[in-house]
């Protein structure tokens, strides 16, 4: 953790993409480092500074799997502190395939890149927690939606800005 404390501050911002193909299987990654080492999770990563956290999701798929993808929505959001000390958070996103590219594994960072159909997922012991609670609690009516081109008033300098409602 030494390395990402220093770079990333005590505030930290990620994100992850849950993309379903049309025969109802997750995309799930084997990541080579970190506490999901060897384990099957969604592809995700750290929010960089100058992007939105919608650009950061579709950046981070698309460097680790290789699919250009676009968001549906926000599912869920992940916010834990590590040691009484480092905030974690994660934005959840449903992605779509936009169907135009193959899965390139990006091999510094990844064991492995597949399909799963939740049912695998759930009897794979090698399955992050939680993408468990994510399928058992898997109805994604409620996703929260991007509305874009919305102007919050100049005073505050924003040069992006998007809500999730």
């Amino acid at each position: 953790m030494g390395v990402f404390a220093v770079k990333r501050g005590k505030v930290w911002l990620a994100v992850a993409g849950l993309v379903i193909d049309e025969s109802g299987k997750w995309l799930v990654v084997k990541k080579k480092y970190s506490g999901l080492k060897g384990m099957w999770s969604l592809p995700a990563g750290f929010v960089n500074a100058g992007e939105t956290v919608d650009e950061a999701v579709i950046r981070e798929v698309r460097e680790e799997t290789g699919l250009q993808t676009s968001v549906k929505g926000i599912i869920g959001v992940r916010s834990g502190v590590i040691q009484n000390d480092i905030s974690d958070n994660m934005v959840i996103f449903l992605l779509e395939n936009k169907k135009t590219s193959s899965i390139l594994i990006e091999e510094k960072e990844l064991w492995d890149v597949g399909w799963k159909s939740p049912q695998e997922l759930l009897e794979d012991d090698k399955t992050s927690v939680m993408v468990h609670e994510m399928i058992k609690a898997m109805t994604f009516q409620h996703k929260l939606n991007p509305i874009e081109g919305i102007n919050p008033g100049n005073q505050f300098g924003y040069t992006q800005y998007k809500l999730f409602l």
